[in-house]
């Protein structure tokens, strides 16, 4: 079910577009602030700067806007990461950029990320599975990066938990900024976070130039 194919009974793309933008916007603020279930149409509508009428002339139901969230983050994360990873390049610079750039727009998304983590359960099966489906291919993204900068075999397995440990310590920063940002700016957390990545795997990654 992705964006595209959520009904909407306007025509024009580019306003579509718009609109939906705005509902995101304006959903992200209620939900952190009263959760998907707490919050109306009618609110959202009215955080969006249009009427309920409006509204349901770009989704069906609430849970469209859910899934809208969370396609969108996705989609944001799918560009940028699209945009800083070579998946042809063989060396460690590559690694380090991709966690950089990744780190960066979870700091700039932190709100959105945190709604669509503790909103996701509301979503039906299929959206649910699609996000899911989502969130793997840009896993897999980052396997492809690890597996490109090693020197020596390294197994399928801790490819994956690698990867998997940079997606959640991207997101960490915004659900731990309370306590982590005492001690760390965004700048050095990436920075150390990086370090302590390359120094595990120091014996298979290729040495920085």
């Amino acid at each position: 079910m992705p964006n595209n194919q959520v009904p909407s009974s306007i025509k024009d793309e580019a306003l579509v577009w718009k609109r939906r933008n705005q509902m995101i916007k304006g959903a992200v603020a209620l939900f952190k602030e009263k959760g998907f279930h707490k919050t109306t149409t009618r609110e959202i509508a009215k955080a969006s700067g249009f009427s309920i009428g409006t509204l349901y002339e770009y989704i069906r139901k609430k849970e469209d806007v859910l899934f809208l969230v969370c396609d969108s983050i996705y989609q944001r994360v799918k560009e940028r990461m699209e945009a800083s990873i070579d998946p042809n390049q063989t060396s460690v610079e590559s690694l380090v950029e991709a966690i950089r750039s990744y780190f960066q727009l979870m700091d700039d998304m932190q709100d959105e990320v945190l709604v669509m983590y503790q909103e996701v359960k509301s979503l039906s099966k299929d959206a649910q599975d699609y996000v899911l489906q989502k969130e793997r291919d840009m896993v897999a993204m980052l396997e492809q990066v690890i597996v490109n900068s090693v020197t020596e075999p390294i197994s399928e397995a801790d490819v994956t938990l690698i990867a998997n440990n940079i997606f959640v310590q991207g997101q960490m920063w915004g659900f731990r900024r309370w306590i982590l940002n005492r001690t760390f700016t965004l700048d050095s957390y990436i920075d150390r976070q990086t370090q302590l990545l390359l120094h595990g795997l120091s014996k298979e990654v290729k040495e920085l130039s």
